[in-house]
């Protein structure tokens, strides 16, 4: 499969540990520029024209990659080289950024001022420094300024992500965007367990004989027989000491009416 791969904001070292890291997984990566890779994809294009979706994902700072295996696990692959990074300002947020009330580890001091005058509801409060309200401080899409950056810093928040991003493959004649690839796996392996469940229980209820259900199947027939077998008092090897036990039951219930009614 041939894959186009985000590389923006990933520090040189960095990368270079990834691209050797890649290189021994047998997935060769190589960064060049938009208008190379573009030229490239034309080329490949006439013989290839299932790669063709490719072209609208050449954008910003891009790496070519060649793979083997799963889209799905190479994109969860790509997802674990992501961690979190701190801003420096002028940054797109990619999500809300939000910052929750609570005490922080400031000292009472100018830092309440400075945090005021980013927008973050700070106040002291029995000698310490707290933040009275949790606030979204930046929306999605919207620019984190230096002051709002420097303040995110110092409480720990690190709103942003630094690692390759996987933003489209094409497998075979299959183009796959970001947005198919990015799959909750736990979620998708939970709905099938759930799935899997809810139709051995319909399976069982209408009586469908499978390999997975018959043996169930036999169970519970063998259940409804013998208490039908006990219930209509009729004597086998395992139906005895049920019946047997039933009586002493009966035996017993009818010694106590007799004792109570003096008879």
């Amino acid at each position: 499969m041939t894959a186009l791969v985000g590389v923006r904001g990933v520090p040189a070292s960095a990368l270079q540990n990834m691209r050797r890291d890649l290189r021994a997984r047998q997935q060769p990566i190589l960064v060049a520029t938009n208008s190379a890779i573009r030229h490239a994809l034309e080329r490949a294009v006439k013989e290839r024209p299932s790669l063709a979706p490719l072209l609208d994902q050449v954008e910003d700072q891009t790496a070519v990659l060649a793979a083997e295996g799963n889209p799905f696990a190479l994109f969860q692959q790509f997802v674990r080289t992501r961690s979190p990074t701190p801003a420096r300002g002028g940054e797109i947020a990619p999500a809300d950024i939000l910052v929750p009330a609570g005490t922080t580890s400031f000292k009472p001091g100018p830092i309440v001022g400075e945090l005021q005058h980013a927008g973050f509801p700070a106040a002291i409060e029995k000698g310490k420094v707290v933040l009275k309200k949790d606030i979204t401080i930046v929306k999605a899409g919207g620019v984190i300024s230096r002051e709002v950056a420097t303040m995110l810093t110092r409480l720990d928040i690190f709103p942003l992500e630094v690692g390759l991003s996987l933003r489209a493959v094409v497998e075979g004649d299959t183009f796959y965007p970001a947005s198919v690839l990015s799959v909750d796996l736990d979620a998708q392996r939970a709905e099938l367990v759930r799935a899997a469940r809810g139709a051995l229980g319909l399976a069982l209820a209408i009586g469908y004989a499978t390999p997975e259900t018959a043996p169930l199947l036999l169970t519970k027939a063998h259940r409804a027989a013998l208490a039908v077998a006990i219930a209509a008092g009729y004597a086998t090897p395992e139906t005895i000491e049920p019946l047997f036990a039933q009586a002493m039951r009966e035996a017993a219930a009818v010694a106590k009416a007799a004792k109570i009614t003096g008879t």
